[in-house]
């Protein structure tokens, strides 16, 4: 196990796939904080001077200052989850397209500790894409808000439990990219797969499923809902859009996703003889 934990480790470490998505990741949620900051408090504020219902946008409810700066410090875990779940299918489709993954299975025959070496390796790597997103959305909002004339409430304990817990969210997400990355090897496939379910599939889906009473319960534990489960709250929460499970579950419930995916990966694709 150690060796193989070497060498997985070795393998994402001298790529430069990880440090190019933190940085991505921070530029991108840098730029959607300040966005998002800008909408709410632009629809707050007009929503007093007319005495209208709004939120910039989304939903029919007034936020006030505390659920504005929740919502945009949870922006990376509403939107940008994406990145550390590409980051944990890379490390394994990456393999396939590089016909690597023979020699991996050459000089490490048991396959089970491949697929639990990649999920142990992608962990720190997944932590500084997830700080870096984090910190992303945190600089941006926080900037925004402080030149729009807004609190910032960064001193605020439940503020920096929420910041802390979506970081926590996104190194999950990482885990359920490698299970996903072992069910989908071919990594063009799984990237196109991933950005479509993740940015327009269900969030479509969770808008859908919270309309009707019998299948709301259901949208709280799609992966994305998870996720934000774990941070306690997130823009569709604020918006009174959807509900979330408690933070224990969420973690859970995502867990549940890699851990599922990991085994069908293991039972399917790495099952087959692979050349």
């Amino acid at each position: 196990m150690t060796a193989a934990l070497r060498t997985e480790f070795r393998k994402v470490a001298t790529t430069r796939v990880w440090w190019l998505t933190a940085l991505v990741m921070f530029g991108y949620m840098l730029v959607m904080g300040m966005i998002m900051a800008f909408s709410l408090v632009s629809g707050m504020r007009a929503a007093e001077e007319t005495g209208q219902p709004t939120s910039g946008g989304f939903g029919e409810t007034i936020l006030d200052p505390a659920a504005i700066a929740t919502s945009v410090y949870t922006l990376a875990v509403a939107l940008g989850y994406i990145f550390p779940a590409i980051l944990g299918a890379l490390s394994v489709t990456g393999e396939f397209r590089h016909r690597t993954i023979t020699p991996t299975l050459l000089a490490e025959p048991r396959r089970t500790i491949v697929l639990t070496a990649k999920l142990v390796v992608v962990v720190p790597f997944a932590v500084v894409v997830a700080v870096a997103g984090v910190s992303g959305t945190v600089v941006g909002g926080a900037a925004t808000l402080s030149l729009m004339g807004e609190p910032t409430l960064l001193g605020d304990s439940a503020i920096q439990r929420t910041i802390l817990l979506s970081t926590v969210a996104l190194v999950l997400w990482a885990l359920v990219g490698v299970g996903f990355g072992s069910v989908l090897t071919n990594q063009v496939a799984a990237i196109v797969v991933l950005l479509a379910f993740t940015q327009f599939v269900e969030p479509l889906l969770r808008l859908l499923l919270a309309q009707f009473d019998a299948t709301e319960v259901v949208s709280k534990f799609l992966p994305g809902a998870a996720g934000e489960a774990i941070a306690g709250s997130s823009l569709y929460v604020s918006s009174g859009l959807a509900d979330l499970l408690a933070p224990w579950a969420g973690t859970l419930t995502l867990l549940g996703y890699a851990v599922a995916l990991v085994l069908i990966g293991r039972f399917t694709t790495f099952r087959r003889d692979i050349g």
